[in-house]
């Protein structure tokens, strides 16, 4: 079986296995803890937003691209998955590293070719909000699909600034999965206030403006990820932006260029706030993306005392990259984070919420709403976590309050259900690894649609 046919065979059967409920209820895993600190050097998996990016531009693109360093996980192989039933021709191996690479050959000015039936996202709001985008442009139509959680999660605010452009969605008003797009040649150009700083958002109307007439702008009400402002002028776009504002003129085309995917600091996060939490740790994270709008949560780790440094050693692309060091401290204080900053750290709020239970003092973090509506509600399930440590939290509104408590002792036998969720089963998890108990996960191999090595990885450095 070829690699394509593998991605391919593992994005179907990724996509039953997280739609079963009872499957997944009966999966736990027994996390123990560290025998000893964290010390070395790590590399963390490509970065999952830039890895996404790279094969869907690469797919629209005329010629055929190379990219390397693309992380090899559940979501990235949706957006595999999904551009291969749409015409572009993927092949990639996987390399030493577990990274994939190779060329992916787009369709250029043809346009993507009319799939023989839905595209499964599985459980990737990336893959299936920038396939949005992607096909708002061209005429045909599309229906798109995904796993149970990926079916809960909302889409209106991406189809609403895609129908004001010409694209058509059915059913009418649908505000979830299963819908269809329905593209058109005709887009017009819009300049768009979006509610939400969101570069799902964002990313699928300047997609769509690259085809429009016109030029299509979008203001955000705080700057969100900038990939792909970053990526598609090496794609021979052309973008204009600014902290909380992009903008694309329409008439232009993608060629084939090369990507090099940096690791990503979401996937670093865990790793940094693990030697945080664990006694005598020293770790090394090489090759992570520093992109600001992406560090923000060693922002916060700073604040609250932690002795966590970043070290630039060049970039991929215009992705800036380095090295993240982080020692063991003893004593961690609370801190408050504000709503502008929840953009550049809103996927590490449940291990920097973890952090903060050991913290001396209150922790604040404002403006979190949008934790609601990710792979699942990730705001209930912090509080429900905290809670079985004895920690009290509670949410005002959209802020969330921890309660710290240093020399936190954990209760033995706590069972974690990570829900689906990979960034809460990482979470959980180091409950286990950098406590004084072991603990069990329920459907701990959620971990795969971003990090499949992340145990592998995290019990190498305390070996």
């Amino acid at each position: 079986m070829s690699i394509n046919d593998q991605l391919a065979f593992v994005v179907r059967n990724d996509a039953a296995t997280s739609a079963d409920p009872v499957v997944a209820a009966e999966q736990a895993t027994l996390i123990e803890p560290l025998a000893r600190p964290l010390s070395g050097v790590v590399r963390v998996p490509g970065d999952k937003s830039i890895s996404h990016r790279s094969v869907l531009f690469s797919a629209m693109a005329e010629g055929a691209s190379h990219v390397s360093g693309v992380l090899d996980s559940a979501d990235v192989r949706s957006s595999i998955g999904a551009v291969r039933a749409l015409g572009a021709e993927v092949n990639l191996e996987k390399r030493p590293d577990g990274s994939l690479a190779g060329d992916i050959r787009g369709w250029g000015g043809l346009g993507p070719s009319q799939p023989e039936g839905a595209i499964d996202c599985g459980n990737s709001g990336t893959t299936v909000r920038l396939l949005m985008g992607v096909l708002a442009s061209w005429d045909i139509t599309v229906e798109l699909t995904g796993d149970d959680s990926l079916r809960r999660r909302p889409m209106r605010r991406i189809a609403a600034p895609l129908e004001l452009m010409g694209a058509r969605f059915a059913p009418e008003g649908a505000t979830t999965l299963p819908l269809s797009i329905t593209g058109t040649r005709g887009l017009a150009a819009i300049s768009y206030d979006s509610p939400v700083a969101s570069a799902q958002l964002k990313t699928a109307i300047l997609l769509a403006g690259i085809f429009a007439s016109g030029t299509t702008s979008v203001h955000e009400p705080a700057p969100s990820r900038n990939h792909t402002e970053l990526m598609l002028p090496g794609f021979g776009v052309d973008v204009e932006a600014a902290p909380g504002e992009a903008s694309v003129a329409g008439g232009q085309s993608l060629h084939a260029c090369d990507v090099d995917v940096p690791g990503d600091p979401s996937s670093a996060a865990f790793m940094a706030c693990a030697a945080a939490l664990r006694p005598d740790s020293t770790i090394d994270i090489e090759n992570v993306s520093l992109n600001e709008a992406r560090i923000g949560f060693a922002r916060v780790l700073e604040r609250m005392g932690a002795d966590i440094t970043l070290k630039p050693t060049g970039s991929a692309g215009e992705e800036p990259c380095g090295t993240i060091s982080v020692s063991y401290v003893e004593h961690l204080r609370s801190c408050e984070v504000v709503g502008r900053e929840i953009a550049s750290l809103v996927d590490e709020i449940p291990v920097l919420a973890l952090v903060a239970a050991h913290a001396e003092g209150t922790t604040v973090f404002h403006e979190v709403g949008e934790l609601r509506v990710k792979e699942t509600d990730r705001l209930a399930a912090i509080l429900e976590g905290l809670s079985k440590l004895g920690v009290r939290a509670w949410a005002e509104g959209d802020d969330l309050h921890i309660e710290g408590k240093p020399g936190l002792v954990v209760p033995e036998g706590l069972v974690f259900d990570s829900l689906g969720d990979h960034r809460l089963a990482m979470t959980w998890s180091l409950v286990g690894f950098t406590g004084a108990h072991p603990v069990s996960i329920r459907d701990f191999e959620a971990v795969r649609v971003s990090y499949p090595g992340f145990r592998a990885d995290i019990e190498r450095l305390a070996k």
